[in-house]
């Protein structure tokens, strides 16, 4: 069996996959990152809340690894199309940014979240079949703005200065799409001159999933916001796809945007 052969994507279709996302999960989240909630299971090793139900499960299938073994999901994306706010209430990303202004954009929005590979499957073409995977489901729904939460490990904004303070100078959403960080776990991004800030290390320490949607074009909301339960510091990702030049169109639908 060939790398490509090897992967399949799909949206999770039976309980099993459901599980096998959410065991993921609880691996990458709580294990890696020391996450915590008040539905992980902790015997089980699932990492859920009361979202679920409500978002479509984007799942990564290793076809090497049988489905009654609940492995066989190596990664995941969790995604809300905005038709199916009411059921869910709010959006995932509500506790920790004021979307307003998405809101009232009158765009088609997409939600993403919950991004994650297994460790073992890292750094090959994984993510890349996600990707290409989600492309095809903004296309197929035209979804006109994607946005969610994603994180950088740990909760020092301090330590990572550099990297907030660049997103803050170069990559800060219009008014018209920019969230805003809010209640008590609001920081400001804004942490040094744009002369202070090295470039390199800023880079480096940016999580690569951030760089991906930076490079398509995507911009940050106002502020970051600390996430103690999940052990992270949050940016709100914002990408406005009617928006993508004809360069980034390509790159994002065809190309290969983690290399």
């Amino acid at each position: 069996m060939t790398v490509e052969e090897r992967y399949s994507v799909r949206l999770a279709r039976t309980e099993a996959d459901l599980v096998a996302a959410q065991r993921l999960r609880y691996d990458v989240f709580v294990g890696e990152l020391g996450a915590d909630g008040p539905l992980v299971d902790h015997v089980l090793r699932r990492e859920r809340d009361d979202f679920d139900p409500w978002f479509d499960h984007l799942v990564l299938i290793d076809r090497a690894t049988p489905e009654h073994t609940l492995n066989h999901v190596v990664g995941a994306y969790r995604i809300l199309p905005c038709d199916r706010l009411t059921g869910a209430g709010r959006f995932y990303s509500e506790s920790e940014f004021d979307l307003a202004r998405l809101k009232v954009s009158g765009k088609r929005l997409l939600e993403l979240g919950r991004s994650c590979v297994r460790s073992d499957h890292r750094g090959g073409t994984a993510m890349f079949h996600l990707w290409n995977a989600l492309a095809e489901y903004v296309l197929d729904r035209q979804i006109e703005v994607l946005f969610g939460v994603a994180s950088f490990p740990g909760t020092d904004a301090d330590a990572l200065a550099h990297p907030l303070s660049h997103l803050h100078n170069t990559h800060l959403a219009p008014e018209a799409l920019r969230v805003q960080a809010i209640g008590a776990g609001a920081r400001s991004m804004n942490l040094l001159d744009p002369g202070a800030v090295d470039r390199r290390l800023a880079l480096s320490q940016t999580p690569a999933l951030i760089k991906a949607y930076l490079r398509l074009g995507g911009f940050v909301g106002e502020g970051a916001f600390i996430d103690h339960a999940f052990n992270t510091t949050d940016v709100c990702l914002v990408m406005d796809t009617g928006q993508m030049s004809a360069r980034h169109r390509d790159f994002y639908t065809r190309k290969r945007p983690f290399a």
